[in-house]
């Protein structure tokens, strides 16, 4: 996606300059989009977590059985609660893991059904989930989505959905 963004930008610069884009590039210049690719992408700099800060799940507790819509409410202690795109110091917005692992700590947090986002700065939530068990886990990103240093995560929950 990356190189497909790069390589449509080259082009519209060039066509914008006057040169004519399906002329051949120097030797160097063809390989710049695949070397770009072979280069790993910038860690982005994490932000530094309130010393003490912890998430936790005020609801359901760990080892409740719930019925749908399962009714979660977030704790967070030491840290604040700001939407997404808004950068302050100590502050971020809830993450739910459903079922999932801690994502790579270096990276925005994933946005799928595994990984729920709450950007808007929301601190509860109903969810439906499949009937069995399911582990719950917060995790706290900053305005780009990407956990503190150190994170501020919740231990994990689990419930069983009947």
């Amino acid at each position: 996606m990356l190189i497909r963004l790069i390589t449509v930008s080259c082009l519209l610069l060039a066509a914008a300059c006057g040169q004519n884009p399906a002329q051949e590039a120097p030797a160097d210049e063809a390989a710049a989009p695949e070397q770009a690719a072979q280069q790993p992408a910038a860690t982005p700099v994490r932000r530094p977590s309130p010393p003490g800060a912890v998430a936790y799940i005020i609801s359901p507790p760990d080892g409740a059985t719930v019925q749908n819509p399962v009714r979660v409410l977030f704790g967070l202690r030491g840290a604040g609660i700001v939407p997404a795109g808004i950068e302050r110091e100590g502050a971020g917005h809830h993450h739910l893991l459903i079922d999932a692992a801690l994502p790579d700590l270096n990276r925005a947090i994933p946005s799928d059904e595994n990984h729920r986002h709450f950007g808007a700065g929301q601190t509860e939530v109903e969810i439906e989930l499949a009937p069995g068990s399911h582990r719950l886990q917060l995790l706290l990103g900053d305005e780009r989505h990407i956990p503190h240093e150190p994170p501020i995560l919740s231990e994990p929950i689990t419930v069983e959905v009947h």
